[in-house]
């Protein structure tokens, strides 16, 4: 079973990585196709991305899922709150029972440090140390990071219509507890942003 990270936040919120491996027939014997996606691969990650919030609650009711004006899915009674995200051969998910969410897994690559100041701001560049053009070493990780964090807060808020540089303003980094502390001004809300590092992969959610 390729679950490749998974992760129980409190009785009401867990999260995961599916490392897909399997045919679009293994999941299709599971998981409903609620919309018509022609690209076979992302059409594996749609379905891999739906699996998973079953694999996370066994009750997680598919059948209900509807889809926004915005593109984001959402159950009508809200008895679960949930995002899905992917990327390449793999699909992440979040679910909770009680709060709003939102995910987002990447794969850094080298283009990322040639559109940083696309998302972020001068201040945000100083405060994470981070040089235009240059991200540094450890594979662009840091800044792909800060775009999964940014991308997180964009999912969790559900409502289209953001400006990634303005609105969402990251504030400080806690390497410790693998924190970013963000203000959303849209909303004027304070959020934390946990985030996780893997050999070739990150992982960033919101839960408020």
């Amino acid at each position: 079973m390729p679950i490749f990270f998974q992760h129980q936040i409190n009785d009401d919120t867990r999260l995961g990585i599916w490392k897909i491996e399997e045919t679009e027939e293994f999941f299709k014997g599971n998981v409903p196709l609620h919309r018509d996606v022609t690209h076979p691969h992302k059409r594996l990650q749609h379905l891999a991305g739906r699996f998973l919030l079953q694999f996370l609650f066994p009750d997680f009711p598919y059948e209900l899922i509807q889809i926004a004006d915005t593109r984001k899915p959402f159950l009508p009674n809200e008895q679960y709150h949930f995002s899905i995200s992917h990327c390449g051969d793999y699909a992440a998910a979040i679910v909770s029972r009680d709060k709003r969410v939102g995910i987002d897994v990447e794969i850094p690559v080298e283009k990322i440090g040639t559109v940083m100041y696309k998302f972020l701001t001068a201040k945000e560049h100083e405060i994470f140390s981070l040089i235009p053009g240059n991200p540094g070493i450890n594979s662009y990780q840091e800044p792909t990071i800060l775009w999964s964090a940014k991308e997180a807060v964009f999912k969790w808020y559900g409502d289209g219509g953001v400006d990634f540089r303005k609105q969402i303003q990251l504030l400080k980094q806690n390497e410790g507890a693998e924190t970013i502390e963000c203000f959303f001004s849209k909303s004027q809300s304070d959020l934390t942003i946990h985030y996780r590092r893997f050999d070739h992969l990150v992982l960033a959610w919101v839960m408020s």
